[in-house]
């Protein structure tokens, strides 16, 4: 046990509390965990008690949730208000006290307004609270009653899912894991629930499906957690180049006939000549790129196999067992869509399921990637108003906004109208995106230092995070078991948790809303931004509207009691109501039809943005000449230990699953490199020290580096700690503008000299 947490005695003159609490970090699932309290402090946490069956399982915590007593006794807390006294970014702070720290960000705040307009104000992406009453809603509701702010589209998990899966579907929908049940053939393509939960219980929908019979491919250059515990094969490709392994897969059932015409013929546009929109080519089919007709390249998987790494015979299988083995589901994580060309393997997805007439099945699956299921309860979250700021940017470009805002276009993918300004002001609440999240740290590092150009950075977090040292003031957050709050599994199942408040925090550290509330004040809107309510009398607003629209919700009293609201769990098939009733309800294109072939994009004519998904050779990638310098590709998997960057601080998880670079054992001879050794990584964007697994758990010529380790450099700008992100790129992706953090080379040395940091 670490010696950072020793449990409480358990006294018997001390009441015991057991109380339902939230874990609510930026992770797909929603767990019932219970704390147990004593004498103010957390002993333990435990898992749901609720009756375990098989059509409603529990819904059990993984180790992040279960080390959360850890976090109480942790001495780097922030505990009180700071303020820059230093450059920014040296970390250098002093003590201020709340009412000092209030009028500075209100002062602040009015003069950016005033001087600069509402587009000057920016609220970062923050995924460290996630619960309905979280702070960056908070700050919206104040800003939109100062005039509105600079808001952002799209997310840094699937910007390129979310925005182009409307071309092909008209919007983005996924299966309920209950169907599983109901696949012959799953094909996990970079897909990996047992390391990043995308739903609480997604690991045991696997398990039952393996136990019906169901055979289950992991196409992922690593050999994941979830392909170790699930995969009847393991198909390590190259990074980037998932759209010419679904080509090649599609070429094959194209030729040997093994297509769902009746499907393509009743329900797509685009495949063939026969079924193009009017007025465009049939050799501009999907068909026609896949046989060659235009590049007189044909896609076979002679073709794909020297791009993509795997053998032809391989790709000729699979495509006959997708073809033939009915019903299968193809199922994409995000991973294969954070690349350069991340939009290409969505398009190609789904229509590789659409050619073997698996879309809209039971049993089936739509290909494109996981998240935003079309279930979910009668719940919202706090009113936040409306933003008369109509111009939106793309979330991965907001270091673009504060250098060249007003001269960002459309072009580089800003809707609603130009920015009147520069951003000058930046909310960072729960947030470690401003500095440690984002790509390209050294970059991203110098815009921040240099505060002519964003004026102010006010922090709220839990400790003195690497984003949070180039704050200009710091404000010590509360925790999610120091508060009321709800949160909501990502993917739409019919349930909801009710976190208890079990703790008092420290005295001065404030949950948004208190300090928010102060700053209204000062700027002539606390009464319009309270509505004369307390924090508590919003969640009990927020419950009772929800039980008028299903009166089977709890009201506030009782959710805190029984803390779990769930409905049986629900077997959903994405798109099943356009398939079964394609005259009633139509695909939400223009045309009605699933649009393999889009005539919006072919509009833009642009190379980068095919009417057809295609596979497009990434920068970067496999093929840049840039291999004769950095010869390893580099991926930046998620972690069970680390929810991105939240919990790298816990000791006990780094015991768990510690820090390490996995490299393939040839790479690690060609360079003289041992298990555990320490290596710099380094390319033109920066370097890192990190400790190093030697495995076959990963293909050769590819290395991978968990994302969220915490940026700790040294006095050259070299990571101590092994954060990835001074390795990658602020290159976004041509269409989503989403991004593209997956595609990087790197090289690999033995460290020399370097410190342990």
């Amino acid at each position: 046990m670490s010696p950072s947490f020793q449990p409480a005695s358990l006294g018997e003159e001390e009441e015991l509390r057991i109380a339902t609490v939230l874990c609510n970090n930026d992770c797909g699932g929603r767990c019932h965990l219970k704390a147990h309290v004593r004498g103010g402090r957390v002993l333990r946490i435990t898992n749901d008690d609720f009756p375990d069956t098989e059509e409603r399982p529990q819904l059990r915590g993984c180790l992040k949730g279960r080390s959360l007593a850890t976090f109480f006794n942790n001495p780097q807390r922030l505990t009180y208000p700071l303020k820059r006294v230093g450059r920014r970014g040296e970390g250098k702070f002093e003590r201020i006290s709340w009412d000092e720290a209030i009028e500075l960000v209100a002062t602040k705040l009015k003069s950016v307004l005033n001087t600069w307009g509402p587009d000057a104000v920016y609220i970062q992406y923050a995924t460290g609270q996630e619960g309905l009453m979280n702070g960056a809603s908070w700050a919206r509701r104040l800003m939109n009653l100062l005039g509105g702010h600079l808001a952002y589209y799209g997310t840094y998990s699937s910007a390129c899912l979310a925005y182009t899966a409307p071309f092909i579907t008209g919007y983005r929908d996924t299966n309920s894991y209950q169907t599983l049940v109901r696949s012959k053939l799953i094909i996990l393509n970079g897909f990996n629930p047992a390391e990043t939960i995308f739903e609480t219980n997604s690991n045991y929908y696997l398990a039952k499906a393996k136990e019906t019979g169901a055979k289950v491919i992991v196409i992922d250059p690593r050999l994941s957690e979830t392909a170790a515990t699930f995969a009847d094969e393991w198909i390590p490709l190259k990074p980037t180049t998932d759209a010419a392994l679904f080509a090649a897969m599609a070429q094959v059932i194209v030729t040997e006939q093994l297509q769902d015409q009746e499907f393509l013929d009743r329900y797509c546009i685009g495949f063939d000549a026969a079924h193009m929109p009017d007025g465009v080519s049939g050799k501009e089919s999907y068909k026609s790129y896949l046989l060659g007709v235009l590049d007189s390249r044909p896609k076979t998987p002679e073709w794909a196999a020297p791009i993509t790494g795997v053998p032809a015979d391989t790709i000729r299988r699979i495509a006959r067992e997708y073809a033939t083995i009915k019903p299968a589901q193809l199922i994409q994580g995000l991973g294969p869509q954070r690349h350069a060309t991340g939009e290409q393997s969505v398009r190609s997805g789904i229509v590789l399921a659409c050619i073997t007439g698996n879309l809209g099945k039971r049993g089936g699956g739509w290909g494109g990637g996981e998240g935003a299921r079309r279930l979910s309860i009668p719940i919202k979250g706090i009113p936040v108003g409306e933003n008369c700021v109509k111009a939106a940017i793309p979330v991965f470009l907001w270091t673009d906004a504060i250098t060249r805002g007003t001269h960002m276009t459309p072009a580089d993918g800003v809707a609603g109208g130009p920015l009147r300004s520069d951003v000058k002001f930046i909310f960072n609440l729960a947030s470690n995106t401003l500095l440690n999240q984002h790509a390209d740290i050294n970059r991203t590092r110098k815009i921040l230092t240099d505060d002519s150009l964003c004026e102010f950075l006010v922090v709220s977090d839990h400790f003195l995070t690497p984003s949070a040292k180039f704050a200009d003031v710091v404000l010590p957050g509360d925790h999610s078991f120091e508060r009321n709050d709800i949160g909501l599994p990502w993917t739409g199942e019919k349930y909801f948790i009710f976190g208890n408040k079990i703790l008092e925090p420290p005295p001065e550290c404030k949950n948004e809303y208190w300090w928010l509330s102060r700053v209204a004040e000062r700027l002539g809107v606390g009464e319009r931004f309270t509505e004369s309510k307390s924090y508590d009398e919003w969640l009990e607003q927020i419950l009772e509207e929800a039980h008028s629209n299903d009166p089977s919700i709890p009201l506030f009293g009782e959710m805190k009691k029984v803390g779990l609201f769930r409905k049986d769990p629900e077997e959903y098939t994405a798109f099943a109501r356009e398939i079964e009733d394609p005259v009633g309800h139509p695909f939400p294109t223009p045309s009605g039809k699933i649009e393999i072939f889009s005539c919006a994009l072919y509009e833009r004519k642009d190379p980068a943005v095919p009417a057809n998904p295609r596979y497009t050779a990434s920068p970067e990638g496999p093929d840049d000449p840039l291999v004769l310098r950095f010869p390893l590709q580099c991926v930046g998997p998620h972690t069970r230990k680390r929810t991105h960057s939240i919990f790298d601080s816990n000791e006990w998880l780094e015991e768990a699953d510690p820090h390490r670079m996995w490299i393939n054992p040839e790479d690690a001879v060609e360079r003289k490199l041992h298990d555990d050794d320490r290596v710099k990584v380094f390319n033109d964007r920066g370097a890192l020290f990190i400790h190093i697994a030697v495995t076959n758990r990963i293909r050769p010529g590819v290395i991978s580096i968990p994302e969220g380790g915490w940026y700790t450099p040294d006095e050259e700008g070299t990571c101590q700690r092994g954060s990835i992100n001074v390795l990658t790129s602020q290159r976004s992706s041509p269409l989503a503008h989403g991004s593209a953090q997956h595609t990087l080379r790197v090289e690999v040395v033995k460290a020399r000299g370097a410190r342990i940091g």
